[in-house]
């Protein structure tokens, strides 16, 4: 079953050429199914790119899929064009009465500042409390995934010296989990960040690693009390990725003369003009195909009981 997009989104045509099954929501509307209704919140800056990544990945799976594009209420983004986000985007406060079966919570470049200082911070601390009512499932990436734990469980983000870059292998710590299915016992994963959170600190909070790395630390946590997942790494990241941010990187910083590291295990003999080879897009597929398989299993059908617990239900 395919992923239901605008027809005019640029990710439709994009998807459509790599052979994902999208549809229009024309289409959708005449088949007799409940679609999963997945929202992606998205906070990076390059906001096409970003969609198309996610629903590449949510649109792979068996099941139709409604997917819908939230951005904060007030923040302009500056890398986006205005018409963009106007046709394709709804504001936070747009949807707040709105049930969604799953919501994917971006990254977000500003890892150096304190979460409360950020700016649309209030708003997402309400988003966050929002998806214990209206969203069944919830996956936070990266910067998002740090910014939900710090919220419901007070993990601390501590800022690192150099930048996390490249690409990690990574331990499978919960081969039994239904969202590590068909994982390998260790894997590629590319990373991009200059904070981290600790595995002592997320244990501590009572929370289970489900995926670690030696060099780079935790990389997938479960929440269960939360319906949610974080991950601080990028399975959902293109080949090219990471060579965009580091040609960007060198770009940025030739007058100010920084130096700035390649991106560790990435380019074929770390040789910049060759390219590079992907090396986890199958366990991309993996995890959020498992996510969405495990939302599909524990939905309710109806909608409306989204974010009530089975004893409230009990109690009717």
């Amino acid at each position: 079953m395919p992923i239901t997009l605008p027809r005019n989104l640029p990710a439709f045509g994009t998807l459509s050429t790599e052979g994902v099954m999208v549809m229009s929501k024309e289409q959708a509307s005449h088949q007799d199914i409940r679609p999963l209704k997945i929202a992606l919140l998205n906070l990076m800056p390059k906001k096409i790119q970003t969609e198309t990544q996610f629903a590449r990945l949510i649109g792979a799976t068996p099941l139709q899929i409604e997917f819908s594009l939230i951005r904060m209420s007030d923040h302009e983004s500056r890398n986006t064009a205005a018409e963009h986000m106007e046709e394709f985007y709804r504001p936070f406060r747009a949807v707040r009465d709105e049930k969604f079966d799953g919501l994917i919570i971006t990254g977000a470049p500003i890892e150096h500042l304190p979460f409360e200082e950020v700016s649309y911070w209030p708003e997402l601390t309400e988003v966050f409390d929002w998806t214990q009512t209206n969203v069944h499932a919830t996956f936070g990436v990266c910067w998002g995934g740090m910014a939900m734990l710090h919220h419901f469980h007070g993990v601390r983000k501590h800022l690192l010296d150099h930048k996390l870059f490249g690409c990690y292998r990574h331990m499978n710590f919960a081969p039994e989990s239904p969202y590590l299915r068909g994982f390998s016992d260790d894997f590629v994963m590319p990373v991009s960040r200059w904070t981290e959170m600790r595995r002592p600190e997320i244990e501590a909070a009572g929370l289970s690693v489900l995926l670690h790395s030696d060099e780079v630390g935790p990389a997938l946590v479960e929440d269960p009390a939360h319906r949610a997942l974080h991950v601080f790494n990028h399975l959902e990241y293109d080949s090219g990725t990471l060579n965009e941010e580091y040609q960007r990187d060198l770009t940025a910083n030739q007058v100010a003369g920084a130096v700035i590291r390649m991106p560790v295990n990435y380019f074929p003999d770390d040789d910049p003009t060759r390219a590079p080879q992907n090396r986890w897009r199958s366990h991309a597929h993996l995890l959020y195909g498992n996510w969405i398989s495990e939302i599909y299993l524990t939905t309710p059908f109806d909608m409306t009981q989204i974010g009530i617990s089975s004893t409230d239900l009990r109690r009717r």
